[in-house]
């Protein structure tokens, strides 16, 4: 999924964050092996694992695995967060400031 499309768009914008904001991240590769609903974007924000999944908008729901995905990284304590838009990445961007001491 390219950058030109809805999708890509947004998650060059998240990408472009974490870089800007020094958050160490990988983007796991959808190949079918593995295990099925893994976010978009693996990162540690101070220590905390945060999982990131994007959509092209907000029409566009997240699978019944991402959300299963999503619930086990909160259960274990970490961060899932969902971003479709400007206004969501606003929202994990605010989020980070929270949370990281630097």
């Amino acid at each position: 999924m390219g950058a030109s499309t809805p999708e890509g768009k947004v998650k060059e914008k998240v990408k472009d964050f974490l870089k800007e904001a020094r958050i160490w991240y990988f983007m796991p590769a959808n190949n079918g092996y593995g295990t099925s609903g893994i976010p978009d974007f693996v990162c540690v924000v101070e220590g905390i694992f945060v999982g990131i999944e994007c959509k092209a908008d907000a029409t566009c729901k997240p699978t019944l695995l991402q959300l299963a995905r999503a619930r086990e990284i909160r259960e274990a304590g970490g961060s899932w967060h969902l971003i479709y838009d400007d206004l969501t990445l606003e929202d994990f961007k605010r989020w980070v400031a929270k949370n990281v001491s630097r």
